[in-house]
């Protein structure tokens, strides 16, 4: 049985699907993983004994491109000292029956079955030592039993809760595969239920384009006792009408995620950066980058987020397998360590470890 697929008879009955919203199918996908295409640039690991926490990766069971446990594990087998990780929601495994509401429960299951047998691997990385389920807030109160059985299939790993906000008018902005409603973070019920995350502990991880940071503002600060992450930087989008704007996105982004730096409860999440979205093209060489020009690409959001947020409110990610798309998992984190070379130990600690280990609450020890 390969490692990361539950045993025959535990599978959920839909474990393949990737709906993300009740409403028309998304009209984007990600680009395609060539994997002869990343081998043509293999770097050795840079620094491999600094510990190492992913803060966001993805295991999903699709038929025609799955990524699971032996997957990941493959790819962070690079020569980094990947110490553990956080599993973020992909809508994947839902059970196929029953309440739609329960349904996120076999996302849950499936990955606290693949944490498991990372466990049982003496010496490896803690896969999914942290779980990011879903439920739909949308629901208000009545998600709150919903979240308790979450609690519980997650056997001791669930912290918190995604429900994806990434939405833009145009199409062509669009490059987020989820299809939510507009202004999902002001809608009164869907606050509702997102106010009871934190009675029972609960983060709340954030995806939201550049154009709606102000509406996450909002919700942290109606919100300040919940824990909040924001995920991929704030989604800055360089493709369709901003794909020539660059410097205007850049400025608009920037001033956007340092007003949401006010906001003590929320941190911010270092990576994404090679999804198509940012408009970087990394996907369309003839050879995949490396390191170095990752790096350069990055730095101007790595650096504007710490200087915002501080090195303690920021985490990185390998937002794997999406952004396998455009690098390998060793040429990202060498990149990370290229853009944070010279800075403080403890601040790099803090940001390839550390702060991942506090916010999600995890067992990580070295």
């Amino acid at each position: 049985m390969p490692a990361g697929v539950p045993p025959t008879g535990s599978v959920p009955k839909d474990c393949g699907g990737y709906a993300l919203s009740t409403t028309a199918a998304a009209p984007v996908r990600h680009p395609t993983i060539r994997p002869d295409w990343l081998a043509r640039n293999a770097e050795p690991a840079l620094e491999p004994e600094l510990p190492i926490v992913d803060a966001h990766h993805h295991l999903w069971d699709r038929p025609d491109d799955p990524y699971l446990l032996d997957d990941f594990l493959a790819d962070a087998a690079g020569g980094h000292a990947v110490r553990a990780s956080v599993f973020i929601e992909c809508r994947t495994c839902y059970r196929s029956d029953g309440d739609p509401l329960f349904q996120p429960l076999g996302e849950t299951e499936f990955v606290a079955m693949a944490a498991a047998h990372a466990a049982a691997r003496p010496g490896g990385t803690r896969v999914a030592d942290g779980i990011v389920g879903f439920a739909d807030l949308r629901a208000g109160a009545a998600i709150h039993p919903v979240l308790e059985a979450q609690i519980e299939a997650g056997a001791g790993r669930f912290r918190g809760i995604r429900q994806i906000a990434a939405w833009h008018p145009d199409p062509a902005a669009r490059g987020s595969v989820a299809m939510p409603p507009p202004m999902l973070f002001l809608d009164p019920v869907f606050r509702e239920g997102f106010a009871q995350l934190a009675p029972l502990g609960l983060s709340f991880d954030a995806w939201a384009y550049h154009t709606q940071l102000a509406e996450l503002r909002d919700l942290a600060d109606a919100f300040p006792e919940t824990r909040i992450v924001l995920n991929h930087v704030g989604g800055a989008i360089g493709i369709g009408p901003y794909a020539r704007r660059r410097r205007h996105v850049f400025a608009a982004w920037s001033a956007a995620i340092r007003e949401l730096s006010h906001c003590p409860n929320l941190s911010v999440k270092l990576g994404g950066l090679g999804m198509r979205l940012f408009g970087f093209g990394l996907h369309e060489g003839e050879l995949p980058p490396d390191s170095v020009r990752l790096a350069e690409a990055w730095r101007p959001y790595i650096e504007t987020c710490v200087e915002a947020f501080g090195p303690e409110r920021c985490m990185f990610e390998s937002n794997f397998p999406v952004d396998k798309a455009s690098c390998g998992y060793t040429v990202l984190w060498n990149a990370f360590k290229r853009i944070t070379a010279g800075w403080p130990p403890h601040e790099r600690a803090a940001l390839f470890h550390d702060n991942a280990v506090r916010f999600y609450r995890l067992s990580d020890a070295d």
